[in-house]
């Protein structure tokens, strides 16, 4: 009575705003790396290292937008029978290599104030506050354009989004940076400012990173609990356990789950697998389902992967009880 069934109408909502969001970073894209040129120009004329420090940051932003944009790219290309589910995935790496990056920029900034805490540097304090203006004119540009988009839903517009946001924060601490040191002649402001921007980065870079590592490794999505599913579906009419529960991310705004019931011989199967599919979906947000049901007839050996006692429980004393050997692969 082993019944398979794929739900997958539903996750079209997945290329919902793709366009938009293309747009965003392209324009995104434009205006960070033509403030990078002005902001590299800058730092040579004002023979200021804080800028060109802050242009090298503007760069990753730079490099972070392409990349997502490739990654876009990818990611619309039609599935092929070697690659079932797409470039669906080239999103989260390209998260995944942007919030690294993320990382290394700020450990950067960690060296880099921490020599200069020692030996502070004199900096042309007016005109870095001028540039750092214009800098966080065009990133708060940028950032209002990504916000646009779906960046909340959307992991890798979400991380290029961080970037800019990171490199903004910059601007506004170079800006108090050179006001302190115009007003008082504080050159150690600079490095101290430095370090306050890195911490934000770093903690915006380790969300990131972590999530784009957690899709990467099968991980269930943040935002479902697999114990209230299992809960969910075991109490469904005609359903005696959950067994072999898995909900996994494919992309941002893409999650799949599979999972077998294990139901009363006398409940038919349909009615169930409708149950479980409207339950998954109005419930839970999971439209991409796949749901086997499955009556006494059906005998696992161990599984990878049960959820929750009870279905522990029932899954031993329905093993206990089964006295021939019908083996099911799956």
């Amino acid at each position: 009575m082993g019944l398979h069934h794929d739900h997958s109408h539903g996750h079209g909502h997945h290329h919902h705003g793709k366009g938009a969001n293309k747009k965003a970073l392209m324009i995104a894209l434009i205006i960070i790396t033509t403030f990078l040129i002005v902001e590299v120009i800058g730092g040579i004329m004002t023979n200021s290292l804080a800028l060109l420090s802050d242009a090298g940051h503007m760069l990753s932003d730079s490099s972070a937008l392409f990349l997502s944009l490739i990654a876009m790219y990818f990611a619309a290309k039609k599935p092929s029978p070697e690659k079932t589910y797409g470039f669906y995935r080239f999103e989260i790496l390209a998260a995944l290599i942007n919030g690294v990056t993320l990382v290394l920029i700020s450990l950067y900034i960690f060296w880099e104030a921490y020599e200069r805490l020692f030996a502070p540097p004199e900096v042309a304090s007016l005109s870095m506050m001028g540039i750092a203006f214009v800098g966080l004119l065009a990133n708060l540009s940028a950032a209002f354009v990504l916000m646009r988009g779906d960046y909340k839903n959307n992991l890798n517009l979400r991380s290029a989004f961080l970037h800019v946001l990171g490199d903004m924060l910059g601007s506004v601490g170079a800006i108090a940076a050179g006001f302190v040191i115009w007003r008082f002649g504080w050159y150690i402001a600079d490095p101290i400012i430095s370090i306050v921007v890195g911490i934000l980065v770093l903690v915006s870079a380790w969300r990131v990173t972590k999530e784009s590592v957690n899709i990467l490794m099968e991980g269930t999505p943040s935002t479902v609990n697999i114990e209230k599913v299992a809960v969910a579906l075991s109490g469904l009419p005609g359903v005696k356990s959950v067994h072999d529960l898995h909900i996994w991310t494919v992309t941002s705004g893409f999650d799949s789950l599979t999972c077998h019931l294990h139901v009363k011989d006398d409940v038919p199967s349909y009615p169930v697998l409708h149950e479980a599919l409207h339950l998954l979906e109005t419930k839970f947000g999971i439209t991409h389902a796949t749901i086997q049901v499955e009556n006494s007839s059906i005998r696992h050996r161990e599984l990878m992967c049960e959820v929750g006692p009870q279905a522990r429980d029932n899954h031993r004393h329905d093993h206990d009880h089964q006295h021939h050997d019908h083996d099911h692969s799956h």
